[in-house]
């Protein structure tokens, strides 16, 4: 990434960002921080039809969160994105804090 001008590392940084930012992806993407899922069971988590999770699967693909792998008639997903823990944490982290500046405002 260090050969990317600054609007592309930031439009790098957006896909990512976008790809994490819809509830069915996130859900998919934190289940597979436990390890791999075949995208059935990926579609049994977030209760959708295939097409739909095979679209969001494939966002995620692109942006770079995601890679898979065939396996005769199953695809099988996992986590390419080594720091999603720790950036959840943070966002965690974050909201905690808003949370307690919120009481405190309120007294």
């Amino acid at each position: 990434m260090a050969a990317m001008n600054g609007n592309a590392r930031l439009n790098s940084k957006v896909k990512v960002l976008k790809a994490l930012a819809h509830p069915a992806r996130l859900l998919m993407v934190e289940e597979l921080e436990r390890g791999e899922r075949c995208v059935c069971e990926l579609q049994a988590l977030v209760g959708l039809d295939m097409s739909t999770v095979s679209k969001h699967l494939t966002l995620l693909k692109n942006a770079g969160v995601v890679a898979d792998e065939k396996d005769g008639v199953k695809v099988f997903y996992r986590l390419t994105l080594p720091c999603f823990e720790r950036f959840m944490g943070c966002v965690e982290e974050a909201m905690e804090q808003s949370v307690k500046q919120q009481r405190i405002a309120l007294g």
